[in-house]
């Protein structure tokens, strides 16, 4: 396990702090890579970013929060299903949408390698994700109801959905050709649907 120096340059913190939530995020990550999740605390992370743990609270309620922000992703999920054609069929709408989020990932890769190694290696931060996934299932399923589709339709659609995402986002950080996330998400529901006609 590498560990940090204890020497570290800390710039001045002045009242203006531009991406201040980036930085913080950064540099949580980095410490979590290089010291484990567990043993790094807030003033730590604080301190790498070169700001103080009040700045970290104004951003996130606490250190796992900075791995499992989301609500952009659950924006987007959103706005996609909205704007699929009315005679797009639920899992279509669903697959279009996930496909969408090819472009927010596409210089994430590196990040999210690191992101979900941090997450591999720890038992509660892997119950916050089903936490997160279920949450982000919870949106699918709210924006298939605004489109007319009824339960149980609209749960097995989401449910189904957030399976396709899980396998798809997995295949994707390890693909050694790096292929896009959108392929994946096509490959994963082709996957699926043959399945479920077999």
């Amino acid at each position: 396990m590498v560990t940090v120096p204890d020497i570290a340059y800390n710039p001045p913190v002045g009242r203006w702090e531009p991406n201040a939530q980036g930085r913080l995020e950064q540099a949580a990550l980095d410490l979590y890579v290089e010291q484990g999740f567990d043993e790094t605390t807030v003033a730590e992370i604080a301190a790498r970013a070169g700001l103080t743990e009040r700045t970290f609270f104004r951003h996130f309620a606490d250190k796992r929060e900075v791995l499992f922000r989301g609500r952009e992703l659950a924006e987007a999920l959103e706005a996609a299903i909205d704007e699929a054609p009315a005679s797009t069929a639920p899992l279509d709408a669903v697959g279009g949408a996930l496909e969408s989020l090819s472009d927010f990932f596409a210089e994430r890769r590196p990040h999210a390698r690191r992101r979900q190694a941090v997450i591999a290696a720890n038992p509660s931060l892997q119950e916050r994700e089903l936490i997160k996934l279920a949450s982000l299932a919870t949106t699918i399923c709210d924006a298939l109801h605004r489109r007319g589709i009824a339960d149980p339709t609209a749960s097995l659609v989401a449910e189904a959905g957030i399976a396709v995402f899980k396998v798809a986002f997995e295949h994707w950080l390890s693909d050694p050709a790096e292929r896009s996330l959108a392929e994946h998400v096509r490959e994963t529901l082709a996957e699926l649907r043959a399945a479920t006609q077999s």
